[in-house]
């Protein structure tokens, strides 16, 4: 286990880049499966997606595109509660198999903004695809299709995630230390 210290917080790590990886190859397996011959939109939302994005995509051996929306809700290692659209969906979904790629839900709200946006624009189906999920904190009930990992309640940083924009670059997950 190692420890890194980012601005003012000590983080430990909890899930390693090997665990990381091979959950992620199972979970591109199983959308193989599923999404054969329906060329899904994998629609990752940045910033901290884009790693587990680069890495699911690596894994996907069937036809598909990519797009990305970037949205905002934390502020150092607290959520807002506000969701803030910062680069909008610009393609025609219509009839479109979509696949929203996420690096966390925790309570939820970020993704049923944009389920809720995306439910206008006449889907042939929507599914989530969360590198991590937080059950005990979540606040608004979704069918996560995809999760690799559930996890507690914890404050992580790493591959993709961050803490005040800092250690995204990190290939392992690491928790934050009280």
């Amino acid at each position: 286990m190692s420890i890194v210290k980012i601005k003012d917080k000590t983080f430990k790590t909890s899930i390693a880049e090997a665990d990381i990886q091979q959950r992620i190859k199972e979970v591109a397996a199983q959308i193989n499966h599923d999404m054969a011959d329906k060329n899904p939109l994998f629609l990752s939302v940045l910033n901290g997606a884009f790693m587990f994005t680069a890495d699911l995509l690596r894994e996907i051996t069937i036809p598909c595109e990519v797009s990305f929306v970037k949205l905002s809700s934390y502020q150092g290692i607290m959520s807002t509660g506000k969701v803030r659209e910062v680069l909008g969906i610009n393609e025609d979904l219509t009839g479109r198999n979509v696949i929203i790629v996420e690096d966390i839900v925790d309570t939820g709200r970020t993704m049923r903004q944009v389920m809720e946006t995306l439910g206008t624009r006449n889907l042939g189906s929507l599914d989530i695809c969360t590198l991590f999920v937080k059950p005990d904190k979540l606040e608004v009930p979704l069918d996560i299709k995809y999760p690799c990992f559930s996890i507690p309640n914890d404050f992580i940083v790493g591959y993709g995630l961050d803490y005040d924009q800092q250690g995204r670059n990190l290939r392992e997950i690491y928790t934050l230390v009280e």
